[in-house]
């Protein structure tokens, strides 16, 4: 019986992904690794967050998005696991939307944080 728990996201773009676990300041491996759970037992990830106990988180592409791959009676995060999605999933937006932007020529011309945790972009395109 596996221990390892799937959690769904809304994280379909691993560039992305990386960038938000970045921003986090949280140590990531990048390929396809094996994520170390109970009693020797592994699952495949595209991204692979090492702690310190021996068991592993991932990402892993599940054909329509990354999910988070984790046995999670061995969690061992600053933040709890909603916390943990949440605010990956927050970095990830905001990544999304400066990449998608970027795209159609758009920049950021000001940015603010707000005090519950909210980003505020204004963004701008120069036409000719």
């Amino acid at each position: 019986m596996s221990h390892f728990s799937q959690i769904k996201t809304q994280i379909r773009n691993l560039t992305s992904l990386q960038a938000a676990l970045t921003d986090l300041g949280i140590d990531w491996k990048a390929g396809s690794k094996d994520v170390r759970g109970y009693r020797g037992l592994t699952a495949k990830a595209d991204v692979t967050i090492e702690q310190q106990n021996g068991y592993d988180i991932g990402f892993s592409w599940n054909g329509a998005e990354y999910e988070l791959v984790a046995d999670l009676q061995f969690w061992q995060q600053a933040w709890s696991v909603d916390r943990f999605i949440n605010m990956v999933s927050q970095r990830y937006a905001y990544h999304t939307v400066i990449n998608e932007s970027a795209k159609s020529g758009f920049q950021v011309a000001e940015q603010q944080k707000n005090q519950d945790g909210t980003i505020r972009l204004v963004l701008q395109r120069w036409s000719a």
